[in-house]
């Protein structure tokens, strides 16, 4: 992509959907997810009446086709891209558009609109879409006119890609989708950040030299920006521990010496100064508070833009621009420093790596009867600890529930970064087979293992008939307690009783994978996890194994992020 002067322009002429996505194909976009609507089919006539034609993954859901696009554009770093039809089209995807928006997604939203000459007359389908869509995108708008269908489409991609990441929405009308019009197409543009002030970088350098427990938080921007090799480094030249979380998973592999995600609460209650790239102060973190409480550590925000550093804690120092050149000047600073003959150029203590670093190899310790568990019924770690022993390290690893995947968070340690899809903090369910499909296609090699709870399986588990339709095998495990684990737990500590919690028991969720086309098994034992996990990898379909779990068993979590 050109990030700077456009370096050339083609000519194309068609409908306004050939004109469209030639603007994408400059993009890099090389799938088109979607549901079915006469409103947006000139797009599926350019799709497949290009050389070479555009695939085209037609979903039972539109959320699950934005949700396709979004696990795109964060497993891939190029825009995803999701068609839907006008009306419920649209509506459909809400929560799909701002799960993206959530995790900083670059994604594009095409979507049908009723005709401009009937507007205000009751047409089929017919309502103004972008406000409901302007709150959770970077920019929503229509395009009315054919000849300028391909500028507003490569405005979008550019607008999605530009930092911070994020979706973008574009609906046009009936008679420019339609209409014949003649444009000129331009390169593609995706502005880069730029490098954040040396004078910010100078701060955090300074506050790690007087640091005596300093601790590195990476999220999900580092893998997203390209910063992941800049981030291990700096790492390991600092000798930082690191906490790792979302799509910066990975960016230590699991074993690192550096990495202290199991020693997380230790080293978040402990430090002295708590450094966090490239994803928010939420919940997920405290909201930004760490360390003791008669003596708070000193916290650093560092995000791609201005706008993501919070602004609702008190913050010791903060940057904003590209995350590889925060890392590069960091590093450099401290390396310049005096002090950088000694050990680590910083001011860390020389025991507060090996005591997070044995607290992590305690909590490992801790680990192993439970992921060997023989109980009956099945502890839900057992699950992972049979996974453990199959997966690849360059496995998608896909977490779609409550509780269920609060334990895959809490075993699986990627290898690798960039390989671990969740909702995030918006805490959608239902992004789990999107994400499947996009997967498959994304990583045609990898092993893709979708973790599902009971209850995310009722919002999307019918797209494994998608998954069959367009041949993308892919593993699914269902962790079924029968129940909504994340609130029944809670819900009896509170009232002491629980209702709209439960779910059907034993359901044969793999029963309805294997109607629909896929492959599937119940599993109530523990003995029967690893030889079901085993014949689910080696059946090139879509296949689920579904594991009865104790419903008793609750994940043990110290905040609801309420």
């Amino acid at each position: 992509m050109t990030a700077g002067n456009v370096a050339s322009v083609v000519r194309v002429s068609g409908h306004g959907g050939a004109l469209a996505l030639a603007a994408a194909r400059r993009y890099g976009v090389s799938a088109l997810f979607t549901l079915s609507g006469g409103h947006v089919f000139p797009l599926y006539d350019a799709a497949v009446t290009t050389d070479p034609p555009l695939r085209l993954v037609d979903v039972r859901h539109e959320q699950t086709a934005v949700f396709a696009a979004e696990a795109t554009a964060r497993l891939t770093r190029t825009p995803g891209l999701a068609a839907v039809t006008a009306g419920p089209g649209v509506t459909n995807s809400v929560s799909a558009v701002t799960t993206a928006w959530f995790n900083g997604a670059p994604v594009v939203v095409l979507a049908g609109r009723a005709p401009d000459y009937r507007w205000g007359t009751g047409s089929l389908q017919e309502i103004d879409h972008p406000p409901l869509l302007a709150p959770v995108t970077k920019r929503a708008w229509t395009e009315h006119e054919t000849a300028k269908v391909a500028d507003s489409v490569g405005e979008a991609f550019q607008l999605a890609l530009s930092p911070h990441r994020g979706p973008v929405f574009l609906d046009i009308s009936l008679e420019a989708i339609y209409g014949q019009a003649e444009a000129d197409v331009p390169d593609a543009m995706a502005p880069a950040a730029p490098a954040p002030d040396a004078g910010d970088v100078g701060q955090v350098a300074a506050l790690l030299r007087e640091a005596r427990r300093p601790v590195l938080i990476l999220g999900s921007d580092v893998w997203l920006g390209g910063a992941q090799d800049a981030a291990r480094l700096a790492a390991e030249e600092l000798q930082l521990p690191v906490i790792a979380n979302g799509q910066a998973r990975g960016v230590l592999p699991g074993g690192h010496d550096l990495l202290a995600t199991r020693a997380r609460s230790m080293a978040l209650r402990t430090a002295d100064l708590v450094i966090v790239v490239g994803t928010p102060l939420d919940f997920r973190l405290g909201y930004g508070s760490f360390g003791p409480q008669d003596a708070p550590a000193r916290v650093v925000h560092v995000a791609d833009t201005a706008g993501g550093i919070a602004t609702h804690v008190s913050l010791a120092a903060s940057a904003a621009g590209d995350l590889t050149a925060f890392f590069t000047e960091l590093t450099a600073q401290l390396a310049d420093h005096p002090g950088a003959g000694r050990r680590t150029p910083t001011g860390a203590d020389p025991h507060w790596g090996p005591r997070l670093a044995e607290a992590v190899r305690a909590a490992a310790a801790a680990d192993v009867p439970l992921l060997a568990s023989d109980a009956s019924p099945v502890h839900p770690a057992r699950i992972y600890g049979e996974l453990l022993k199959v997966l690849d390290d360059d496995a998608v690893i896909i977490g779609d529930g409550g509780d269920f995947v609060s334990f895959a968070g809490k075993y699986l340690e990627p290898a690798r970064p960039g390989g671990w899809l969740d909702p995030g903090p918006f805490g959608c369910l239902g992004t789990g087979l999107g994400y499947a499909i996009a997967a498959r296609i994304a990583r045609p090699a990898a092993q893709v293992v979708l973790l599902l709870g009971d209850g995310a399986a009722g919002f999307s588990l019918m797209d494994a008939d998608t998954l069959v339709r367009h041949r993308l095998p892919v593993v699914i495990i269902c962790g079924n307690n029968g129940g909504w684990g994340l609130e029944k737990h809670p819900m009896r500590a509170l009232y002491g009783y629980d209702v709209a919690a439960d779910l059907q028991p034993g359901c044969r969720y793999d029963e309805v994978v294997r109607a629909l086309g896929g492959a599937g098994e119940l599993v109530a034992a523990a003995a029967g996890i690893g030889p079901a996990l085993r014949r689910a990898f080696a059946a090139n379909a879509p296949y689920l194994v579904n594991v009865l779990t104790d419903p008793e068993v609750a994940y043990p979590r110290s905040t609801t992020g309420v």
